[in-house]
């Protein structure tokens, strides 16, 4: 199992699971929000629309369905 914290809460995934996929495991729907304040998250779950965008390890703008998570990762969403 990946233990990683996701807007400081505790979150564990199996090993191979996407940081979007820990998100959405960890009960988080809304990944970022759009210019006008709508809530956003994944759609395409492969990194073509960028709906997924959040800050991992304090780098800003990750694609968290194109990046596997590590133990010990900081995520943070838009929330």
């Amino acid at each position: 199992m990946i233990d990683l914290r996701i807007n400081k809460l505790a979150v564990s995934v199996e090993d191979g699971t996407t940081v979007a996929a820990a998100i959405l495991a960890g009960g988080i729907g809304h990944f970022r929000s759009s210019t006008i304040g709508s809530p956003r998250g994944p759609l395409c779950g492969i990194g073509v629309c960028f709906e997924c965008r959040v800050t991992i390890d304090g780098v800003k703008l990750q694609r968290s369905c194109n990046v596997q998570a590590r133990d010990g990762m900081e995520v943070e969403t838009d929330d």
